[in-house]
């Protein structure tokens, strides 16, 4: 009797610990022979469409040449993306509402609704950030930079660019396949990094640009060992967007509300942005 109570206590856990690797290898998650082992990936599976929740600069824009990825050591681990996502699933509030006005009647219990517009609220995305090793930290501090970035006007004394006196770009956003959000233009009305008590952090060196020494040689505890830049990141956190959706009259004009039931505002031509 007590032979075939362990045999059925085995199975049930060798069960459960198969159902849980395939939850894992589902998600984007490499697994070795044992669940500790588990890692969670930044990078994109090539055998599939990427569907994670992004945002991106715009193709051949100038935001593209001003970020400049490849040669920008600080932004480089975000080359591949052009622009950042969330590598675990987010939590995200999305709402839209039609707004109408009550005309009040003169010997009437109820009110007239005259309508006025329909619009899109602001966009929450609420996600945890995962960091293991000094790569993941690499990514995470180029995420935070490319928020702080995009969420500021083109102002200041480097007018290379031709950027001067512009407000924060528009970026891209995408999530969850071609009929959800794809190529839809978005700007960042605000942001939060949670940096939370009582975990690790982790350190990464982005270029090898030494600290300036603040009160001669004598102040070197103010360098890393290395004379390094050096950035400390936390092994979890959240870092939360509001994004809001916006319109050029130009693309409102191009608007069909056939075409939109029908699926084909959704973003995927050469020269057409996503509605939702």
């Amino acid at each position: 009797m007590i032979g075939n109570l362990g045999k059925i206590a085995k199975n049930v856990a060798t069960g459960f610990f198969n159902k849980t690797l395939n939850r894992l290898r589902g998600a984007g998650i490499s697994t070795d022979s044992r669940l500790v082992q588990a890692r969670a990936k930044w990078s994109g599976r090539s055998d599939k469409t990427d569907w994670r929740v992004r945002l991106q600069v715009p193709d051949n824009s100038p935001i593209a040449r001003f970020f400049d990825f490849e040669n920008n050591e600080l932004m480089k681990p975000l080359a591949e993306a052009g622009g950042i996502f969330w590598p675990l699933t987010p939590t995200m509030q999305i709402q839209h509402s039609a707004n109408y006005n009550p005309m009040a009647q003169t010997h009437s219990n109820l009110p007239f609704q005259a309508y006025q517009n329909s619009q899109i609220e602001s966009l929450s995305i609420i996600g945890e950030f995962p960091v293991q090793n000094s790569e993941d930290a690499k990514h995470w501090v180029a995420t935070v930079n490319f928020l702080r970035t995009a969420s500021k006007m083109f102002f200041g004394q480097d007018d290379k660019d031709g950027l001067k006196g512009n407000p924060p770009p528009i970026l891209h956003f995408y999530g969850y396949g071609d009929h959800m959000f794809n190529k839809i233009p978005v700007v960042i009305s605000s942001f939060n990094v949670e940096l939370r008590q009582g975990i690790d952090y982790i350190s990464t060196k982005q270029h090898n640009t030494p600290y300036k020494q603040l009160n001669g040689p004598d102040e070197g505890f103010f360098m890393n060992a290395e004379g390094e830049d050096q950035t400390w990141a936390p092994s979890l956190s959240n870092i939360s967007c509001v994004i809001t959706p916006i319109y050029s009259r130009e693309s409102m004009k191009n608007f069909s509300m056939k075409k939109f039931v029908n699926g084909e505002l959704n973003g995927k031509g050469a020269d057409q942005i996503g509605f939702i």
